[in-house]
């Protein structure tokens, strides 16, 4: 038998497989609750405008309108993550392990906005939002909209692990109370809301599915979400970030303005120190990195609700 051919991977090699695997983006669900925003400085000021008046009738001529303004600052941050690869090994990857590892660490960089965005979720209930309160609170309060909440109990007989049906009532009981919301001049927000995410721990993952997509329910009695497919859109993201035990949240997706903000100074940069570099010939190893400079924050808490499951 002839001796494993050994096929010798080069410095612009792997640069290609990290900026080939970047290229396929962060989750899908990272789009639908988080606005994109392009940085290019070391700090970003938002000024969150208010909400556009209501029409009037046109009596007397025009009464414009002055929006309330309140802003915040989201300050960019450097990340980075690097492997070592001995330069031996790059010129005898028999199995792909150097494929592999290198996927990997675009994968983590792909993932990292999520990591960002579930500590951000994570933290709503005690970090302030654009209007000095809670992103999840109790008594939100803006110009004309009276004091309102983001954050709803639903009953389960055994929190921890609600049933199908009730998983079923606490979504639509989210998704009723978002409608509620009103805007500063005392306007419906979310009057045309039919999207909406839900993200779940990883332990109500089979209830949540089952809740949004099961045809019939327990004795054959028709499931109240199924039954509303051509009103309302209802995606279910399993987040393993999400260290909750009783609660989920629902967002909205159909919003130009999103809950979240992502912000981000530049595309992730692919730093190589190769075949042929200082580096490479002082320690005979290869090092591949990536760069990304930018932050989360929070958008609309209007967009957003959190449920918590209680026995009573």
């Amino acid at each position: 038998m002839l001796p494993q051919q050994h096929q010798k991977i080069t410095t612009r090699g792997v640069r290609g497989m990290i900026l080939a695997r970047l290229d396929t983006g962060p989750a899908n669900w990272i789009n639908d609750i988080a606005m994109r925003v392009t940085s290019d400085q070391a700090v970003e000021n938002y000024a969150w405008l208010g909400s556009a008046p209501a029409l009037r009738e046109f009596i007397g001529g025009r009464t414009p309108a002055e929006l309330a303004e309140l802003s915040f600052t989201i300050t960019n941050k450097d990340y980075e993550g690097s492997i070592l690869i001995k330069s031996k090994d790059m010129r005898r990857d028999k199995l792909g392990v150097i494929t592999i590892r290198v996927n990997q660490l675009a994968d983590r960089a792909n993932d990292h906005p999520a990591k960002l965005l579930s500590a951000l979720i994570v933290a709503g209930e005690s970090t302030v939002c654009y209007d000095g309160q809670y992103f999840f609170d109790t008594d939100h309060s803006e110009g004309s909209s009276g004091t309102q909440t983001n954050k709803i109990n639903s009953i389960a007989a055994v929190a921890a692990t609600p049933t199908v049906a009730e998983f079923t009532k606490a979504v639509m009981a989210a998704i009723q109370q978002m409608y509620s919301i009103k805007d500063d001049r005392g306007e419906p927000t979310n009057q045309s809301a039919t999207e909406f995410q839900v993200q779940v721990p990883v332990t109500f993952m089979a209830v949540a599915l089952e809740a949004v997509t099961a045809l019939l329910g327990e004795g054959g009695k028709s499931q109240t979400i199924p039954a509303l497919k051509g009103k309302f859109s209802i995606t279910v993201v399993p987040n393993p970030r999400l260290n909750w035990t009783t609660k989920f949240a629902v967002f909205r997706t159909d919003e130009a303005a999103k809950p979240f903000i992502l912000q981000e100074e530049d595309i992730p940069d692919v730093v190589a120190l190769g075949e042929g570099s200082e580096f490479e010939q002082l320690n005979k190893e290869q090092l591949f990195g990536i760069d990304w400079t930018g932050n989360v924050g929070y958008g609309y808490w209007q967009l957003g609700c959190l449920v918590t499951f209680t026995t009573s």
